[in-house]
């Protein structure tokens, strides 16, 4: 005889006691791959632009570069709640089978251009755009406040719409997505920021070269990852025993304490302590995470969860996107207070023309970080060929070896560092509070177990 499972409420499920088991694995598997397929791309920036032959580094490309890196970010915010609503309406199995297909053709369209230069970035462009129509079913940013106000009114007019205003009464639900956005405000731009200390100070210093940093970068930031790993599967469990509120607050304000750490450290630290805060970092945030979503998503009717769902991706994914607006910007204003003179000084002392010293000072900021970012050797792509040929050799090889760029740029970075790290922490505390406030344990159908 076929066995079958129980539902709740005594209904038997046809599709047995391990159907469950089978919708985990598949869905894990694509959270997993959607998820990192969100900063992949900053290890593979590198070969990408030398493959198709485009100086990321020339002011008309700079909008390439920055389109690759954030362009399946938007479109992912952008449409995982519309196509929430069409899982709750047609199927989530069905939508969640087209999504993967779509995610899959265009991931490996990625790697079959034979297009260069500008066309080819553009092509690249194109196909991560489409690829985030996949990653949105698997997993509108900035419209206005007119905009949003007009969502509103049609929403409540309309007799099936996309999503229900009223659930924003329900308190775990609110607080519980406005939590999410404070925290991926505070989380999204940290792994850019890690990266270019590591790849333009940390390991230059420490004897790769620069064409090296971008793997490596990614070996020592691996803690981070693992962090998540460990505290994923048990958050999940303890808060499902105890409810989200306890680990959702302590995850937030463990991070918290990990930026302060970060911001402790000096710019040429000890890798051993860095990895233990990156460890503890990876933690927390995987403390908050899984509780919360759970949270989120529990206090949803069964057929809301599946708009519910997008509505908390679009949180996250639209507060990660302006996340590393606001890290790069922060940094930015960090450097534009100090780099231009400690570049122009550290270049003339090194017998560079005061033309040439003048012209790479006032450059602006966000190509030296780019430069760090991708891995180049910073002086050699800023100063150009040219002016370094007029140059002593001894001296011309001191300014595009390891040491003369990550020591010249460290008071500058630390600056920039402080300021943006300044701003997560003040995230991550009010995170904090709002997950305090969420109330107790709740799930849509039954009576609060925990007092508010």
């Amino acid at each position: 005889m076929q066995s079958t499972a129980v539902r709740l409420g005594g209904a038997e499920d046809p599709l047995g006691p391990g159907y469950k088991w089978i919708a985990l694995s598949n869905t894990t598997l694509g959270v997993l791959i959607a998820t990192i397929n969100l900063s992949i791309i900053l290890i593979a920036l590198p070969d990408i632009f030398r493959g198709i032959g485009a100086d990321p580094l020339q002011p008309g490309n700079t909008s390439l570069l920055l389109w690759l890196i954030m362009s399946y970010m938007v479109v992912t915010a952008v449409l995982v709640v519309s196509f929430g609503r069409l899982g709750d309406m047609y199927g989530r199995v069905r939508m969640y089978n087209l999504a993967f297909a779509v995610f899959t053709l265009f991931s490996v369209l990625l790697s079959v251009t034979w297009m260069h230069g500008t066309a080819g970035a553009l092509w690249l462009i194109g196909m991560r755009v489409l690829q985030g129509v996949g990653g949105g079913v698997i997993t509108a940013i900035v419209g206005g406040l007119a905009v949003l106000g007009l969502f509103c009114l049609i929403e409540t007019r309309v007799a099936q719409p996309m999503f229900h205003l009223a659930l924003l009464r329900i308190r775990a639900f609110t607080a519980g997505n406005v939590a999410s956005l404070l925290a991926s405000l505070g989380r999204g731009g940290l792994m850019f920021i890690l990266i270019i200390w590591l790849q333009g100070i940390w390991l230059p210093r420490h004897g790769y070269g620069f064409e090296q940093t971008p793997l490596w970068a990614g070996i020592y930031m691996l803690p981070l990852t693992i962090g998540f790993l460990i505290a994923g599967p048990f958050s999940g469990w303890a808060s499902d025993r105890y409810g989200a509120r306890l680990f959702t607050t302590g995850g937030m304000l463990l991070a918290a304490a990990t930026f302060v750490a970060l911001k402790a450290l000096p710019v040429d630290f000890d890798y051993w302590l860095f990895a233990l805060i990156l460890l503890v970092n990876g933690l927390a945030m995987r403390l908050f995470a899984s509780p919360n979503r759970a949270a989120i998503i529990n206090s949803l009717p069964p057929d809301q969860r599946g708009v519910g769902a997008g509505i908390s991706t679009t949180f996250q994914n639209s507060a990660t996107v302006l996340s590393i607006g606001i890290f790069f910007s922060l940094m930015i204003a960090g450097l534009a207070s100090t780099l231009p003179d400690t570049l122009a000084h550290g270049l003339t002392e090194q017998s560079v023309p005061s033309a040439d010293a003048a012209r790479v000072a006032a450059l602006p900021p966000v190509g030296v970080l780019f430069a760090a970012l991708l891995g180049y050797n910073p002086v050699r792509s800023l100063l150009g060929p040219e002016a370094l040929a007029q140059l002593p050799t001894s001296h011309a090889d001191y300014l595009t070896g390891r040491a003369f760029f990550p020591t010249l740029i460290s008071g500058p970075f630390e600056q920039g560092l402080s300021v943006a790290f300044d701003f997560a922490i003040a995230a991550c505390l009010v995170a904090a509070v709002v997950s305090l406030l969420r109330g107790g344990r709740y799930v849509h159908g039954e009576t609060e177990t925990a007092k508010a």
